[in-house]
């Protein structure tokens, strides 16, 4: 977050709070709970594999942190990292739908790579998630001092 240079460390304080709220806010309104997110789930397999992925269950988990999902297609299970909400609709489709894939296609050969070629996101989201994992492995300056 960019900040004047002018302002005290209380308004600086105050100013952050603010945002973050406001930030807040708005990642509620767009998160999905898991029922919606299976909602969306059969939604994308309809629309993309003409509904032959049929996942078992779909949930967002708090154990992934170096995947964005995962899948078990022996049970049909599909599970999404949490640090995917509050990020684009077009991104968490993406991911939906690569896990999807995995129910249909093991791996990630040809096969796996043209059913996903029917989503026409699929390069932009992929190169949204390649800069959110370079933006991590940047140095962080402290909060409120990005000039």
């Amino acid at each position: 977050m960019l900040i004047p240079a002018r302002m005290s460390e209380a308004e600086e304080q105050r100013w952050v709070s603010v945002m973050l709220d406001k930030l807040a806010a708005q990642e509620s309104k767009r998160v999905l709970g898991d029922a919606e997110l299976s909602e969306r789930a059969q939604r994308l397999s309809a629309q993309y594999f003409d509904g032959r992925a049929r996942p078992a269950s779909v949930r967002w988990v708090t154990n992934q942190n170096t995947r964005w999902g995962s899948c078990t297609p022996s049970e049909g299970s599909i599970r999404l990292s949490h640090r995917l909400q509050g990020m684009p609709e077009y991104v968490v489709d993406y991911v939906l739908l690569h896990e999807l894939a995995h129910l249909l296609v093991p791996g990630h050969g040809p096969r796996f790579w043209r059913l996903l070629e029917a989503y026409p996101r699929t390069e932009r989201a992929k190169g949204y998630l390649e800069g959110v994992v370079a933006a991590d492995r940047l140095p962080h300056l402290p909060p409120g001092r990005g000039e």
